[in-house]
């Protein structure tokens, strides 16, 4: 284990969070087992880690349109576009999970072009590498060949939306140094006991 600081800015400690912060942290922590720093790093601006997760929950945990695993797709790619060391490792372990596939989320951070995935999501992730890289270059022909791999308008949507949002996501990461907890590195690589 390593015993780097979490976070370059302050972390509180858990005890002392508001009621709300400190009961979703603890819910987190029942269903994975750890806490992720990312919560505790961004648990020092209360306002800030409120609406951070109320988007990200309210893009991530859909249950309509692109999969959950597509979802992860979308973030472990363009995170890795962003070398965001966190988000990779965290939303890959996520993605090995959500896949069912201990191999994905490494293909598709390094390089999601020769990566084990379907047409479709190439192209899904294509287009997130575009407005990850050059949103200002998006045009009526990325929309035209998304349509032909039968995503919606509100497929579309979410792709810009999650590219956007972890875009937000990687770079404070990176600002405030957020290490990711050494419990990601092994989930959903081998069985669990």
């Amino acid at each position: 284990m390593n015993h780097y600081p979490i976070s370059r800015f302050p972390v509180p400690e858990l005890k002392d969070l508001p009621d709300d912060i400190r009961e979703l942290i603890e819910q987190v922590q029942d269903k994975s087992g750890f806490v992720p720093n990312v919560f505790l790093a961004l648990a020092h601006r209360p306002a800030e880690f409120r609406a951070f997760f109320a988007y990200h929950d309210a893009l991530m945990d859909k249950d309509e349109g692109l999969t959950k695993a597509e979802r992860e797709m979308i973030v472990v790619a363009t995170s890795g576009l962003n070398q965001c060391q966190y988000c990779v490792v965290a939303h890959g372990a996520i993605l090995r999970i959500r896949a069912k596939d201990p191999l994905v989320a490494d293909q598709v951070a390094i390089n999601y072009r020769k990566s084990d995935i379907t047409p479709r999501q190439k192209a899904m992730l294509d287009f997130a590498a575009k407005v990850c890289k050059e949103a200002e270059s998006v045009d009526d022909s990325d929309y035209s060949l998304l349509k032909e791999h039968g995503f919606s308008d509100d497929d579309i949507w979410d792709i810009g939306a999650i590219t956007a949002f972890f875009g937000l996501s990687n770079r404070m990461v990176n600002v405030a140094d957020i290490r990711p907890n050494d419990e990601f590195y092994l989930l959903g690589r081998v069985p669990r006991k």
